[in-house]
C-alpha cells in the first residue's frame, strides 16, 4: 500500500480523488500495490464526502507522516502552494502538480530541491490538463532537436474565437458565454491577457530547451483588442485568429519566444482546433511535425493526467525520473523587437499613408477601413511604423502577427 496526500478539494482534487478510489484495481495492476489516500488537506469542510474521514485543515499533518510518500498539489498559485511543495521535496517526498503558475515561476528550483532528495517532482497536468505532452516531450522526442513549439494552449480563449468565428458574436458576449458555461472565471484576467498560456510555454520551452523561461521574459499579449470585423475580415482573406504560445531558436541560437494572437491560415493544422480544446505542434528535426490534441481542463481530463504522475512516482519511490532543467537569467532569450514577421494592419481610411510605410503588401478595402497583410519586418521597425502612422493622424484599429507555422 502506497499512502497519497492531496492538498486541495477543488474540481481536480476532487477528481484525483474520484479517479484514484473509482479506479482502483486499473491502478493496482498497473503499480503492483494499492495507491491509498491517506490524508486530503482543505479548509472547507466535506462531511458528505466519502472520504470524510481523511480530511486536515493542518499541512503538518502530511508533512509529519513519515507514510506518505507521494504528495498531490492542487490548491493553485503561488501561497501556501510553493512553501508546502518545498517542504515536502525536502523532507524526500515526490510531489505531483497541476499548478502552472508555480512551475513556471519556481519549476528550476523545485526540480534542483527533488533532485538533491532523490525525491520526483512531476507535472504534466500543468501545461496541456489531460493532453499528454510533458511525457512524450521528455522521452518519445528526446532523440529530436526541438525546432519549435508552438500551440493554442488556453481553451476559453479558443472557445471565445469559436464564437466569433462560428456564431457571430462579438468578443464581450463570448466572454460571458465562456462565464457562464464555467470555461472562464469571473475574473478572467489571466485567459484573455495571455498569462496562461504564457505561463504553460514556458514550462514547455524549459524542457524543451534545457534552461528556465521566466514569464518576465516572454513577450505576452492578449485577446481583448480583437473584435469581430477582425475575424470577418481574416475569413475572408483565408485565415483564423487564435491565441498561440509560440517558442523557437533562431539562427545565432536564442530562443524567440511570445504569446499573442495570430492569424493563421487555413491550411495549418491548428486552424482546425475550436471550443475548449488545446492543440500543440511540437517541430522535431527527426520526426517532423508531430501534434497534440485534446481537452485542456476540465475536472477529469486534468485529473487523468495527474494520476498518471502519481502512478510514475509510485513506481519510481527509490529513482528518479528523468525531467530537469537548471536554472536560467533570460541571456538565451532575443528581443522581442528582432523576431521576424508580417503582419495584418487594419487602418481607417483611405490607407495610402500605410501603404507608403508598408509597400508591396496585400490590401483589402472595407467599411471604410483599409485592411493590409504585409511583407515580412522585424517586429520592433513594425512597431515604429505604426507608431509614424500614429503620428501622421491614421487610426490604427488593428496590428496582429501572421503566424509561419
Amino acid at each position: 500500500m502506497i499512502p497519497v496526500a492531496i492538498m486541495g478539494h477543488g474540481t481536480v482534487g476532487s477528481g484525483v480523488a474520484e479517479i484514484l478510489t473509482t479506479h482502483k484495481h486499473k491502478l493496482f495492476k498497473s503499480i503492483g500495490e494499492e495507491l491509498y489516500i491517506k490524508h486530503i488537506l482543505d479548509l472547507r469542510e466535506f462531511p458528505d464526502s466519502p472520504l470524510a474521514d481523511r480530511f486536515t485543515k493542518d499541512f503538518e499533518d502530511i508533512i509529519n507522516d513519515i507514510e506518505v510518500r507521494v504528495v498531490v498539489e492542487v490548491m493553485g498559485g503561488i501561497n501556501p502552494a510553493y512553501d508546502f511543495v518545498k517542504r515536502c521535496l525536502l523532507a524526500g517526498k515526490s510531489v505531483v502538480t497541476s499548478n502552472k503558475e508555480l512551475v513556471a515561476k519556481c519549476g528550476a528550483e523545485l526540480l534542483q530541491i527533488a533532485k538533491e532528495n532523490n525525491a520526483n517532482f512531476l507535472f504534466e497536468a500543468s501545461v496541456g490538463g489531460g493532453i499528454p505532452i510533458l511525457r512524450p516531450l521528455s522521452q518519445c522526442l528526446v532523440a529530436n532537436e526541438v525546432d519549435e513549439i508552438a500551440g493554442i494552449l488556453n481553451g476559453t480563449t479558443n472557445f471565445i474565437f469559436g464564437k466569433m468565428i462560428n456564431d457571430n458574436m462579438d468578443f464581450d458576449d463570448a466572454l460571458k458565454l465562456a462565464q457562464d458555461l464555467g470555461y472562464a472565471e469571473r475574473n478572467p484576467e489571466a485567459d484573455i491577457e495571455g498569462h496562461d498560456a504564457c505561463r504553460k510555454i514556458c514550462i514547455l520551452a524549459s524542457l524543451a530547451f534545457g534552461k528556465h523561461i521566466y514569464p518576465d521574459n516572454v513577450y505576452t499579449e492578449g485577446i481583448t483588442k480583437v473584435t469581430l470585423d477582425d475575424v470577418k475580415y481574416a475569413d475572408s482573406l483565408n485565415y483564423v485568429i487564435k491565441l498561440i504560445g509560440d517558442v523557437k531558436k533562431n539562427d545565432e541560437g536564442k530562443l524567440e519566444i511570445c504569446v499573442c494572437p495570430m492569424l493563421l491560415s487555413k491550411d495549418c493544422i491548428l486552424s482546425d482546433i475550436d471550443d475548449v480544446f488545446n492543440g500543440i505542434m511540437v517541430k522535431g528535426d527527426c520526426t517532423g511535425d508531430v501534434v497534440f490534441y485534446g481537452k485542456g481542463a476540465g475536472k477529469l481530463p486534468t485529473a487523468s493526467a495527474v494520476v498518471a504522475d502519481i502512478v510514475d512516482c509510485a513506481k519510481h519511490l527509490k529513482a528518479r525520473k528523468r525531467i530537469f532543467w537548471v536554472d536560467g537569467d533570460g541571456s538565451n532569450v532575443a528581443s522581442y523587437k528582432d523576431s521576424i514577421t508580417a503582419m495584418y494592419l487594419r487602418v481607417a481610411g483611405d490607407g495610402e499613408k500605410a501603404l507608403e510605410l508598408f509597400p508591396d503588401s496585400e490590401v483589402m478595402k472595407a467599411d471604410g477601413n483599409t485592411v493590409l497583410i504585409t511583407q515580412e519586418y522585424r517586429f520592433g521597425e513594425i512597431e515604429d511604423k505604426i507608431s509614424a502612422l500614429k503620428d501622421a493622424g491614421v487610426k490604427v484599429l488593428s496590428a496582429i502577427r501572421i503566424g509561419n507555422l
